[in-house]
């Protein structure tokens, strides 16, 4: 018997200690059991003033097993005392380890010798975040996490998919060899990197975006903008292939924008010029400048009846209009790219153009202004190091992209993808993992049977992606509050890791049900964790100010109680280390 209880307050014992206190260890922190004639209830001594134990309640002990949450509290009369070491692994751990459901990744600093674990599908079937300072051993923790996955001894995971966002290229020595552990596994690098690497050059096909996706690459700022990229990849449907198998198409396109060029009311030396303009650029073996117009008595080629007479009036625009008019077909409906055909950043960019001809965007200041923002950046975009990421010869599908994502060595499964991203800014690196996780989404959403290729998207530096951006303002969502909202039910799980949480998402924080919380000191931080985690205690908060770099408090779904871990070391760790500054200044006197 540890001793009396003396007082009940809420969720906490008051228990007057009889014990000497100086011939035991430490009790902060330690489990007791409170034991009446029908009730086994669980606590953990967070405090000692005074020669009084302020005893935190936890739950009870059912049928020998621990169940989390209190619904009677125990009697004045209930013995006290710690639980033994034997059913400690019940309460903070695994009670009965299964290779295929559960993973241990450290230790317990409390008790000695007993390892930390969870069941698999509890943590990974969840959406989770790993925060915590910098150096307080949040890369090496993630790296743990994911090595235990694969260290079974009796059993692989060969169908796991983990697609790490890489913020800074830590985690390729991690896992790079990892084949050599377990030769059925295999580690898949890609990099942006256009200089030198050892890796594969990420390459993105451009014609697998949908209208979203462009917008992001491009940043639309208004809605307004919208409009006219659709327009665009409805054109591209037609300017990137062959004129032979869409000249009809191509021919009524063209024909509008010059009908209304011609009613636009502007001066025949405008509409001269801007027909020039667009035939010079846009046009067809039937369509063109040298174009015949037949006329009753002789021909002509269609740049002439442009001409000018001393009035300052085009004479021939009434023959010019009706010859144009015969290009048209109202039968003709333009769609969307479906994936099915080749385009590049060149494509896309003739389609803006004409997208901006066709809309009638140079009549209207504003509208142009708003829509040759767009041109600029898709310009901007073409002529700088970034174009490479775009530039797929061959085409593919979009299930056979995601296939080679996968593959690696002629079809064997890759386990570990990794996309270092280290060579991009923030804001394109943003764009990366906007689009590659809304093109798993998609992929998985699509399966005909649901849920049965699990994606995990491991996130570092996460608070520079995942944040309250604008995008639900302009394409009506962000995909990642949306994947943490949906994903669950298709298998697509997002793994956030961060120093900076209170710079995320709140919805996609609210969403997480599993949290490994390293050492935090900024205020804000703590703050913001107290108020958006769920579950967690003024207790857990206190804790994450003195934490050991290494150690983290690990609760949630996945978890009986919070509980504190020491994460075993990775084995290879990740290239997370802090610049040796002694070792680099410091040479020896000769």
């Amino acid at each position: 018997m540890l001793g009396t209880i003396i007082g009940l307050e809420e969720d906490q014992v008051l228990l007057k200690l009889n014990i000497p206190l100086n011939e035991f260890q430490s009790l902060i922190n330690l489990h007791v059991v409170m034991e009446d004639a029908d009730k086994m209830i669980v606590g953990e001594i967070a405090d000692i003033k005074e020669n009084i134990a302020y005893i935190n309640l936890l739950g009870e002990i059912k049928d020998n097993k621990f169940v989390f949450g209190i619904i009677r509290k125990p009697s004045f009369g209930a013995s006290v005392k710690l639980v033994s070491k034997e059913k400690i692994p019940m309460i903070i751990s695994i009670d009965h380890y299964k290779e295929n459901e559960d993973v241990y990744i450290g230790e317990s600093p409390i008790y000695s010798g007993v390892k930390i674990g969870f069941n698999i599908n509890d943590f990974f079937a969840n959406h989770f975040a790993v925060f915590g300072s910098t150096g307080g051993g949040k890369s090496w923790g993630v790296a743990r996490l994911i090595q235990s996955i694969f260290d079974k001894q009796h059993s692989i995971a060969y169908r796991a998919s983990i697609f790490i966002f890489d913020a800074y290229g830590e985690y390729h020595s991690a896992f790079k060899d990892i084949s050599s552990k377990v030769p059925e596994l295999s580690f898949k690098a890609y990099t942006t990197n256009t200089k030198f690497s050892e890796s594969e050059l990420l390459k993105i096909p451009l014609w697998l975006l949908t209208t979203d996706d462009i917008a992001l690459l491009l940043n639309v700022e208004k809605p307004t903008q919208l409009p006219i990229l659709e327009k665009a990849l409805k054109l591209v449907s037609v300017f990137a292939r062959k004129e032979e198998d869409v000249i009809k198409q191509k021919n009524d396109i063209i024909a509008r924008a010059l009908l209304d060029i011609l009613a636009s009311g502007h001066s025949s030396s405008q509409i001269r010029d801007q027909i020039f303009s667009v035939l010079t650029t846009y046009n067809t073996k039937d369509l063109n400048l040298e174009s015949t117009i037949y006329q009753p008595g002789y021909v002509r080629p269609l740049k002439q009846c442009l001409i000018i007479d001393a009035s300052g009036k085009i004479r021939e625009i009434e023959l010019l209009t009706n010859y144009i008019r015969t290009f048209l077909d109202d039968s003709i409906e333009l769609t969307m790219p479906d994936g099915t055909f080749r385009y590049g950043l060149d494509d896309l960019q003739t389609a803006l153009d004409f997208a901006l001809i066709s809309e009638g965007v140079l009549n209207s200041d504003r509208v142009y202004d708003e829509a040759n923002v767009l041109k600029v950046r898709l310009h901007a975009l073409i002529n700088s190091d970034y174009a490479v990421y775009f530039d797929c010869p061959e085409f593919i599908s979009l299930d056979n992209y995601i296939k080679s994502l996968l593959s690696i060595n002629g079809g064997r499964k890759a386990q570990i993808i990794n996309f270092n991203i280290n060579y991009v800014d923030d804001r394109f690196a943003k764009t990366i993992t906007k689009i590659y996780s809304k093109m798993l989404f998609e992929y998985a959403k699509n399966l005909k049977q649901r849920a049965s290729l699990p994606f995990h998207i491991i996130l570092e530096e996460a608070h520079r992606y995942v944040q309250n951006d604008s995008d639900i303002n302009i394409i009506g969502y962000n995909i990642f509050d949306r994947i943490t909202k949906e994903g669950r039910k298709y298998g697509v799980l997002l793994g956030l890791i961060s120093q900076r949480p209170s710079d995320l998402s709140e919805t996609s924080i609210s969403q997480c049900s599993n949290f490994l919380i390293y050492k935090m000191l900024h205020p804000r931080d703590i703050n913001y964790i107290k108020d958006m985690v769920p579950n967690i205690t003024n207790e857990i908060v206190k804790r994450l100010r003195v934490l050991q770099p290494g150690n983290c408090i690990a609760f949630g779904s996945a978890f009986h109680v919070p509980v504190l871990v020491k994460l075993d070391k990775p084995s290879p760790p990740p290239s997370s280390s802090s610049c040796d500054i002694s070792a680099n200044w410091f040479i020896d006197r000769k």
